[in-house]
């Protein structure tokens, strides 16, 4: 994967919140059931607060949209502002929603609605509550906002061994599957049949998750296509190499092997964002496909 250094970085899609404060666990994340060490968490955080009636309203973080340490660092000004992780993920932001800014009016009929990624550093107060770094990234529906610790990075190459470069915009991807799912109301369906039968609640979020996993691989099917807002390529290149760190960091991800890590007995049942298998082979159905339309996890066996 080569990003073209001449490509225009639109920090307006990020909000710096690091060293804000933010608040900790707690409150809002209390009794949710999330795996040690990070994980893509995705919107089960949100699913269990309704369950429970626990939002906390509005999300209050500091800085503002871009910051100015992000808007000038990845200035085109700075020769080297592609070194800078914070700067290539504005960068995969981009990428991800010019991509569906296109294609879900094409796909699904619905106009596509821009949305921040909130970076942020131990702790934030979101729209879904207080959350910190242990959650691992994850979307809000009610402020339909990404989050996302930079420092999980480092410990998705550590901890679970998902150290290629295309793991990042992976990530992103996934989260914006999300805000996706939240656009077209399948995550309000979601919510409003796990409200029914709770029994049900982690095979609906597993679906939730593998169908962000398509999701994920339907914009990287076509991300070397995306363009900045003058028209410039956002990616040089794009390889199978690349595609093969996001199916392995998809993988690694999978809750039997976040289980298998944790030392005890792999339990489907309570299974969350599904299989290792799954997780890759939907990601995979994605990019193969390129049609968000093939992602249908809830009609199609996963």
């Amino acid at each position: 994967m080569t990003l073209n250094e001449n490509a225009d970085i639109d920090t307006s899609q990020v909000t710096d919140a690091r060293g804000s404060g933010g608040g900790g666990r707690g409150g809002g994340l209390g009794g949710i059931p999330i795996p040690v060490g990070g994980g893509i968490v995705g919107t089960l955080i949100v699913i269990g607060l309704a369950l429970v009636g626990t939002f906390l309203g509005p999300q209050m973080f500091g800085g503002d949209d871009g910051g100015p340490g992000v808007s000038e660092t990845c200035s085109t000004a700075n020769p080297d502002r592609l070194d800078n992780a914070e700067c290539r993920n504005a960068l995969y932001i981009n990428s991800i929603q010019a991509y569906w800014r296109e294609a879900l009016p094409q796909t699904f009929g619905e106009q596509y609605q821009q949305t921040d990624t909130v970076f942020f550093s131990q702790a934030v107060n979101t729209g879904c509550g207080p959350a910190d770094s242990g959650v691992g990234p994850f979307y809000c529906p009610p402020d339909q906002m990404v989050y996302i610790d930079l420092s999980f990075y480092d410990e998705l190459a550590t901890r679970f061994g998902a150290d290629g470069q295309f793991a990042q915009p992976y990530v992103l991807a996934h989260e914006y599957g999300h805000h996706l799912q939240n656009l077209l109301g399948i995550s309000t369906d979601v919510q409003r049949q796990s409200e029914r039968d709770p029994g049900a609640a982690n095979a609906l979020s597993v679906k939730l998750e593998l169908q962000a996993d398509c999701l994920a691989g339907v914009w990287a099917k076509h991300a070397i296509e995306t363009k900045d807002a003058k028209g410039t390529p956002i990616f040089k290149s794009l390889t199978q190499q690349d595609i093969d760190q996001a199916l392995e960091a998809a993988a690694a991800i999978g809750d039997d092997k976040i289980q298998e890590r944790s030392g005890g007995p792999v339990d489907e049942s309570q299974f969350t964002h599904g299989t290792a298998k799954q997780r890759s082979d939907w990601f995979n159905t994605g990019y193969r496909s390129g049609d968000g339309r093939q992602c249908d996890t809830f009609s199609k066996g996963v």
